[in-house]
């Protein structure tokens, strides 16, 4: 298996990062352009296939379910799958409005398929489930 650069691996464990940022501002169009074109997103009851899908989503859950909420998130692992390709496990969580740590119930665990692309390191496949 081909390591990754201390670069690529800063790049991939960034994408948490611009997650969060885009979280916070909720931005659904700089939170879906994290992903690739045919990227997927999966939430609990929540299956997004394609960019365009994972924006819509967010636009409406922004205005509802996930208004005023942050996330967030630390790397825990990760694996090279070749020069272009990782799988980052992380750990976080959603907060709700005045909260300043995850409860229990919000809690996740989630597994990050990354892929280069045109230079880019993006998410193809996101899945979580509660910790």
């Amino acid at each position: 298996m081909t390591a990754l650069s201390e670069s690529d691996q800063a790049a991939v464990a960034a994408l948490t990062r611009k997650v969060i940022a885009a979280w916070a501002y909720h931005d659904h169009d700089a939170f879906a352009d994290l992903f690739t074109e045919d990227g997927t997103m999966i939430l609990s009851g929540v299956y997004c296939a394609g960019r365009e899908k994972i924006r819509e989503f967010l636009k409406a859950a922004y205005q509802n379910e996930y208004r005023g909420t942050q996330v967030t998130g630390q790397p825990l692992s990760l694996r090279p799958l070749g020069r272009d390709a990782a799988v980052l496990l992380t750990q976080g969580g959603v907060l709700r409005p005045g909260e300043s740590e995850v409860s229990a119930g919000n809690a996740i665990r989630a597994s990050w398929v990354v892929l280069r692309r045109d230079g880019q390191w993006l998410l193809s496949a996101y899945q979580n489930s509660p910790r």
